[in-house]
């Protein structure tokens, strides 16, 4: 009997590690996939941000904040802290900080889909979420761009619940790069 449960036990983080692991793969490399195309057209701003006037207060909307929001925050800030989180995920470095780091850019994500679903599929007919990718692959449509991104954010959540280990531990091969554990 203790042989099943020793067993048991040893099986239960691989297969944990296993869905970790491959949740990890599916957000990350999007997410790189996406960042690259956006990085990639340099300067590129989407079309359907020009709403994000409506949720910054007139106070706040000033010639430096509305450069910074069009043509720094956009189009560099976003894509990078999009490929930063991507790399983490895909090499298991901290995947669950990077998971949580990620779920209010997928939720951004979401409201700029719910935006330009609700704006009439002939103003945005395609999300633009992939950059120049979207020239060879082809665009998604705002609802089908949603429901990818919600996909995304289970597979984010999975990561944070699933993953085995401590808060901060990282994907079973970096402990085997670094001889720190023998498994």
């Amino acid at each position: 009997m203790p042989l099943f449960r020793e067993y048991e036990y040893d099986k239960q983080p691989f297969v944990r590690s296993l869905i970790s692991v491959i949740a990890c793969l599916i957000v990350g490399l999007t997410l790189m996939f996406a960042s690259t195309g956006k990085l990639a057209g340099i300067g590129e701003i989407p079309g359907q941000t020009e709403y994000v006037d409506r949720f910054i207060p007139e106070s706040l909307i000033t010639p430096e904040t509305a450069y910074f929001v069009g043509f720094i925050f956009i189009p560099w800030i976003l894509p990078i802290a999009e490929l930063i989180i991507g790399l983490l995920l895909v090499l298991g470095i901290w995947p669950r900080v990077a998971a949580i780091c990620f779920i209010p850019l997928v939720f951004g994500f979401m409201a700029n889909n719910s935006y330009m679903i609700a704006s009439g599929i002939g103003k945005y007919p395609t999300c633009e979420c992939f950059g120049i990718w979207e020239y060879w692959v082809g665009g998604l449509t705002p609802t089908q761009s949603l429901y990818f991104d919600l996909g995304l954010f289970i597979l984010a959540v999975i990561i944070i619940l699933v993953h085995p280990g401590p808060f901060f531990s990282h994907q079973f091969w970096i402990n085997r790069i670094f001889n720190k554990e023998k498994i």
